[in-house]
C-alpha cells in the first residue's frame, strides 16, 4: 500500500542521512481503532542546502495521510511549541525558499495521496518535543473543536471554495497587467536607451523597432484582409478549373490520335490486300 511505499522511502532517506526515525501514532477521529503512523526526524543537510527549511528547527514528517493539510499538521505540533511554517510536498528533496503566493485564483495546487512535510519550529526545542510524542498515545487529527470536513460536507466546501468572485478576479487581473505594464515600460525605456550606443567591443546593437514599428488593425484594415483572402481563394479555384478544363481536352486529343491511327493502319492493310498479284 502506500503507507508502506512511505515508509520504504523514509527508511532509505534515514539511511542516508545517518538519523533514526521516531513513529508518531495518529488517529483521524477518537471512533477510529486502527492508528496511522507519521515516521518524523529532525532535518538535516548540508549548510546553505536547503534555505527553505532551516536546520535544528525543522522536523522532517514522512506517511502524510491526505486528510492531513497544513492547518491539521501545524494544529497537531503546536503542543511541541510555536510552529512558524508547514510545507507539504510530493517526495523529499532540498528546497529553495518559495515566494509567497500572492494569487489565490492561478497559484492553487491540489495535495493528492501521501506526500512528505517540513514542519519549522520557532526554536529547536520544538523538534525534539516532537520527537518525543511518540511514547505518547494518539493524536487526534479531527477533534469537536477543530473537525476536518469529510464526505459530502468536504465535496461542498470544495466546490464554494471552487466559485470565483468575478470582483476579486477582475482587480488582481488588473493590478497584474499594471505591474506588466510597467515592467514593459521599463524594459522599452532601457532599450531605447541603448540603442545606438556601441559596447565594450564596438558593436552596436540593431533592432527592428525603428525600421517600421507594428500598427493596431482597425476594423476596415481586417475587412480589406479578408476580402483579398476571399479573391486570392477564388482566383485559385479559377486557375484549377482551367487547369483541369486543360488535361480533358489532352485527354480527348490523344484519344482521337489513336483512333485515327488503328483507321490508318487497316487502310493501308487493304491498301496493300489490293496490289497482289492475281492472275486469274
Amino acid at each position: 500500500c502506500a503507507g508502506h511505499r512511505e515508509r520504504g522511502a523514509g527508511a532509505a532517506a534515514a539511511s542516508q542521512t545517518g538519523a533514526s526515525l521516531a513513529a508518531l501514532a495518529v488517529k483521524f477521529a477518537e471512533r477510529q481503532r486502527s492508528p496511522h503512523c507519521l515516521l518524523v526526524k529532525e532535518h538535516q543537510v548540508r549548510e546553505g542546502a536547503d534555505t527553505a527549511h532551516p536546520p535544528r528547527r525543522t522536523l522532517f514528517v514522512l506517511n502524510v495521510p491526505p486528510y492531513c493539510d497544513q492547518d491539521s499538521l501545524s494544529r497537531l505540533f503546536s503542543r511541541c511549541g510555536r510552529v512558524q511554517s508547514v510545507d507539504i510536498c510530493d517526495k523529499p528533496g532540498p528546497g529553495e525558499k518559495k515566494d509567497k503566493l500572492t494569487s489565490k485564483f492561478f497559484d492553487h495546487k491540489t495535495v493528492k495521496g501521501f506526500q512528505v512535510a517540513y514542519v519549522v519550529f520557532r526554536k529547536p526545542a520544538g523538534v525534539q518535543a516532537a520527537k518525543a510524542l511518540s511514547q505518547e498515545g494518539p493524536l487526534l487529527v479531527s477533534t469537536e473543536s477543530h473537525p476536518v470536513k469529510t464526505g459530502i460536507s468536504k465535496w461542498i466546501a470544495s466546490y464554494e471554495a471552487s466559485i470565483v468572485d468575478p470582483k476579486e478576479l477582475k482587480a488582481e487581473v488588473d493590478a497584474y497587467m499594471q505591474d506588466y505594464d510597467k515592467k514593459m515600460a521599463e524594459e522599452e525605456a532601457k532599450a531605447a536607451k541603448e540603442e545606438g550606443v556601441p559596447d565594450e567591443e564596438g558593436w552596436v546593437k540593431v533592432t527592428r523597432k525603428g525600421r517600421k514599428p507594428g500598427l493596431p488593425r482597425t476594423e476596415a484594415a481586417n475587412l480589406r484582409v479578408l476580402e483579398k483572402e476571399k479573391q486570392k481563394r477564388a482566383r485559385k479555384e479559377l486557375l484549377n478549373f482551367y487547369a483541369w478544363q486543360h488535361r480533358e481536352s489532352k485527354r480527348e486529343h490523344i484519344a482521337q490520335l489513336r483512333k485515327k491511327f488503328e483507321e490508318d493502319k487497316q487502310r493501308i492493310a487493304l491498301m496493300r490486300a489490293q496490289r497482289k498479284f492475281r492472275p486469274y
